[in-house]
Formats: structure tokens, sequence, C-alpha cells
């Protein structure tokens, strides 16, 4: 969770139940070498954080708050099974009684997640845009256990990162005091682990820390119970269709994990649609074609930015010239800080537009590749310039050399 998301929740009131209260704070990376060395990455300046919160428990929260409402009613174990949006027309199957029912709305909010049944009606009709992307990594959740005393095995105000080139591993910590550890790889590596001890091997190679705080045994037991998961990215537009039906969050826009964002980012929608509605005074025949044209480009923008983060997250982390960068920006934000505001600054901290974050980061990479040359310029050529002034003298002890050669040997 970080700004975004949380101001969102305050708006409707929910921020310090939600993130002060229960979040717990992550100051920086906390990078995990092969050897089990560690350093830390800050994420900004001090005092900047982002937040672990609990899924279940922001679902429970939103969901009881809801409940206040006399007219919100909650209908579980539900599946939308077809819908005619363009006239609000709903059609739901009980997955109790297996009966099916219908309904009319006005407005049909489609939060139904990458999946999107909603998003699947509107895939039918023309004019909408959709592409899909699978990346060739998938994903599992492993678990450290709090301690014998119920506490935390590790530091607990970093994200911890394993990074390993093409693959990685990650921890959260949790408020029970434990650790939920996704694992990052490629399906054949999953694929070519098919024994606990070859397991155990790979392991101690890659990620030998860990070993002794998640345990031999539940490591094989938990890596067994269950199958890797795909990520998927999903685009489309609009999010529209006419005033009745609007989708949002991962529906719209769903994206992989590495930037933190998913969460954030459906609950910015939720912000600026409210805005929205308070703009044109309820009137859904302007709020839906204007959020739609205005939210897609950063949608988009923000699953660019986590695909790029997987790759800085898996590897380029390692790099000196990564950490240098680092350094430079948070140097230069700390000199001009609202000239210059690093890529991760802007996402994370900040409501700067998606794409606007994009084009900052191109202008930014823009200078420090100028500088560099202007730099690498100036001194190819003072490195000339001292040649040049050490060569004159050594011209004349030569041509010294030359004549006293000369007399010594006389004519041939």
């Amino acid at each position: 969770m970080s700004v975004r998301g949380s101001t969102a929740l305050r708006g409707v009131g929910l921020e310090d139940a939600i993130v002060r209260d229960h979040g717990i704070p992550m100051e920086s990376r906390m990078i995990h070498r092969p050897d089990g060395s560690t350093y830390a990455i800050p994420y900004g300046k001090k005092g900047q954080c982002i937040y672990s919160v609990g899924r279940r428990f922001l679902n429970e929260a939103l969901i009881n708050a809801a409940e206040q409402y006399p007219n919100v009613h909650f209908h579980f174990h539900h599946k939308l099974v077809s819908a005619n949006l363009s006239k609000g027309q709903l059609t739901f199957e009980n997955l109790t009684s297996k009966e099916t029912q219908e309904t009319k709305t006005d407005l049909i909010l489609g939060c139904d997640g990458a999946y999107s049944t909603v998003r699947k009606q509107m895939m039918k009709m023309p004019m909408f845009n959709y592409s899909q992307t699978y990346i060739p990594t998938v994903y599992m959740e492993l678990c450290i256990p709090p301690d014998e005393k119920g506490n935390f095995k590790m530091p607990e105000n970093h994200l911890h990162i394993w990074p390993r080139g093409q693959f990685m591993m990650i921890a959260l910590p949790n408020q029970d005091k434990s650790w939920t550890v996704t694992l990052f790889m490629p399906q054949e590596i999953f694929d070519s682990l098919d024994t606990p001890s070859k397991l155990i091997d790979f392991f101690e190679i890659h990620y030998r820390d860990t070993i002794p705080l998640i345990g031999k045994e539940k490591l094989v037991k938990d890596f067994f119970a269950t199958k890797p998961s795909p990520m998927i990215s999903v685009k489309c537009s609009p999010y529209h269709v006419g005033s009745t039906c609007v989708i949002m969050g991962d529906a719209s826009h769903a994206i992989v994990p590495f930037y933190g964002q998913g969460m954030n980012a459906g609950l910015e929608d939720c912000f600026i649609f409210n805005q929205l509605l308070d703009k044109h005074d309820n009137d859904l025949g302007k709020v839906l074609p204007e959020f739609s044209q205005f939210r897609n480009p950063d949608a988009e923008a923000i699953c660019d930015l986590a695909m790029y983060n997987y790759i800085e997250m898996r590897d380029l982390v390692n790099h000196l010239s990564f950490r240098l960068r680092k350094k430079l920006d948070d140097g230069l934000h700390w000199l001009l800080p609202k000239r210059w505001v690093p890529l991760y600054t802007s996402v994370t901290f900040s409501r700067m537009r998606y794409h606007h974050c994009i084009q900052n980061k191109k202008w930014q990479d823009e200078v420090v590749s100028n500088a560099v040359r202007t730099i690498g310029g100036l001194g190819i050529l003072a490195a000339t310039y001292c040649l040049y002034t050490s060569w004159m003298p050594l011209k004349e002890v030569l041509k010294d050399y030359e004549s006293l050669l000369g007399n010594m040997v006389g004519p041939v």
C-alpha cells in the first residue's frame, strides 16, 4: 500500500484503520546475496515507506464499512453468467441452489478481476480493444513462520528480495509475524525441481539463508503441495459502455505484481471516478466516457512499468550501475525536490499520473546520458591535451638525440 491507495482510503475515512493501525511500514528493499549477506536500498527519503497490508484484512475492512450503508446489500455465492450491458441487465447463478436470477440496474461496476466476466461481455461489442500477455515467469507462495517466541525471524521493516538474474524470491511481513514468501521463476525451472533432494540442492545454491527460516520439512511440504500460478497483464479500451457500465481495477488493467501498484491503481480508479461524479453532478453520460479517456493512458503505463520493475528487482539491483544511478537520483532529488523526482518516488510516493512518470523518467535518462557524454568528451579532450603538451618536449629530446647520433656515426 502506498500513497495512491492510502489517498483513496482517506477519502472514505479508512486510512487510519487499514494503513496506520494495521499496515507494517517497509522503508527499503533488503537485498540478500547468495552467500547470505545483505544490504538495504531505501525506497525514498527518510520517513518514506510503503506498507504491507493483508489482503484478507483489507477486504473485510471494506466490506464492514460498506455494510454500514442501508442501501448496500451483499449477495455471496452468486456467479455472473450473462449480461446485456447496454440495458443494465444481469443474470446470476446461485452457486448453492443452482437457480438463476435476473436483475436490472442503472449502473454496472465491473470490478471482477483479471478474468472479468463483465469484460468478456464487452469483448463481444464492436470497437472494444483488448490484449493480454502471459509473462514467461510463474509464481508460488511459501511461508516463513514466526520463531519460537512468536516474533519475526527477519527485520520486518523491509521488503526482502533474493535477486538471481532470471528468477527471484521476495518476502513480505504479516501481522501474525510470519512472512509471505513468493518464488518467481520460469516454468521449466519449477518443472526441474521434481524431487525433495533437487529442491533442497537448488535452495542451498540460490537461497541458502532461507532454509533455516522456512525449515526443510516445511519447504518440501509447501512446495509440492501446490502448483505455480501464471501471471497475466491485460490492456483494453474503452472501459465503459454508454452510461450503464464501467470496469475498474484488474478487470480493466490487470498488471503483474512487481511494482506493488495493482491494489493502489484499483483504489485510485475509485478515487478518480468519485471525483468525476462530483465534477459532472452524477451525470453518468459524461462521467463514464471521461473516466475511460482519462484513465486509459495511465493504466497502460503502469502495466508497462510493472513489467520493467520485474527486471529491476530480479537482476538490476545487483548491478553497481543501478546503485550509482539510485544515489545520483536521490542526490538530485534532495537538491531539486520539485524538479528531479526519481521514477520510483513519482510512482509510489506521489499521485503523478503514471504515464507522466514514464515521460519524466525518459527526460531524466536523456539528461544523464548527455551529461555522461559531455563529461566523457571533456575527459578525452583533457587527455589529448596532456599527451600533446608532454609530447612537445619529447620531440625536442628526440631531435637532440638524432643530432648526437649523426655526429657520432658520421656520413655513410
